[in-house]
């Protein structure tokens, strides 16, 4: 099968597309054809090995890769299953977190699998996995968003950020979105009472006051940020941090847990969904609110799976508009 293959740490440049033998559906395990696959911070944090200090944690590897093919997110159709699964079938369009996505199948294990929302295509469907999942821990788990509350996204028209503002609004919060002017009319075509642009207007000025921040994007000082928040208000920090760094998003949460000791606001991290949690639920949860037309995905550009170098660059970038998703099949 072809699939996109890492050898080293590096940049997207040292990603090849390869033959490579199939994936085997061992016990508890589900062969997927892979139809698409969407692209994820976490995608270039593993291409990159960075932070150096989740080397050392044991979650990528310490001098090359733990998995040789690259990608996470996916959606396709059932292809085999292994001993003692039930539920799925071949043939059933299914998505969800299957390790080595950028390929023409993947191996995952049953639980990290649910099926497609009627209506949606693979593109769509790739798209909900970790940005969802991320999404609706950060607004409804942690940020425990109520019905008439001030909630802030920033970032929102990435992709975490087009779902949290989804979410939000579903929660029946008054929901403000931080963007580029691009995305003003997106974001608040997404549930969005109010659209700031962040090039012409800092939200921790301190002129405006929420219940709850949501920041996917990293580019205020802590102290900046607690002053967008009402004295009990939320912050709710989504991992990433940029490429190159040695403690990265690690060392942001290990400042955000300082300070929320001493804080009268709560200061709460959250890691994007990983192959190893327990996301089926979270991720049942998200497509039971696509099967109710409350929540649609935002694909912004789609990629062949040749090209999976230019959709890591251009989510690397950090101006991507919802989704980047690899099609594959």
């Amino acid at each position: 099968m072809k699939a996109v293959v890492q050898e080293r740490f590096g940049p997207p440049d040292s990603l090849r597309l390869r033959d490579v033998d199939r994936p085997h559906a061992g016990a508890g395990q589900v062969l997927v054809r892979v139809h698409a696959a969407a692209v994820n911070p976490y995608d270039w944090h593993m291409l990159r090995g960075d932070p150096y200090v989740a080397r050392m944690l044991g979650g990528m590897g310490l001098t090359r890769p733990k998995c040789p093919v690259a990608g996470l997110d996916a959606a396709g159709v059932v292809e085999r299953v292994g001993a003692d699964v039930r539920g799925f079938g071949p043939g059933d369009r299914v998505l969800g977190f299957c390790p080595g996505a950028f390929a023409e199948y993947a191996c995952t294990t049953a639980p990290m699998l649910v099926p497609v929302p009627e209506g949606l295509t693979f593109e769509q469907a790739a798209a909900l996995p970790m940005a969802a999942v991320t999404a609706l821990r950060g607004i409804r788990t942690v940020g425990r968003v109520r019905s008439g509350q001030r909630v802030l996204v920033n970032g929102a028209g990435g992709g975490v950020g087009t779902f949290a503002v989804q979410i939000a609004a579903v929660l029946d919060a008054e929901v403000t979105g931080v963007c580029s002017a691009a995305n003003t009319d997106l974001v608040r075509s997404l549930g969005a009472a109010h659209v700031l642009d962040y090039a012409r207007e800092d939200f921790t000025d301190g002129r405006g006051r929420y219940d709850v921040v949501l920041d996917n994007v990293g580019n205020h000082p802590l102290g900046r940020l607690r002053r967008a928040l009402t004295p009990a208000g939320v912050l709710v920090a989504n991992g990433g941090g940029s490429p190159g760094r040695v403690f990265g998003a690690v060392g942001a949460m290990l400042r955000l847990a300082a300070a929320n000791a001493v804080a009268r606001q709560r200061l709460r991290p959250i890691l994007p969904a990983a192959p190893d949690g327990p996301v089926h639920e979270d991720l049942s949860a998200v497509t039971a609110l696509v099967d109710a037309e409350q929540v649609t995905p935002v694909v912004g550009r789609t990629f062949a799976l040749a090209d999976t170098a230019r959709a890591l660059r251009h989510v690397e970038e950090g101006h991507a508009r919802g989704k980047t998703v690899v099609t594959v099949a």
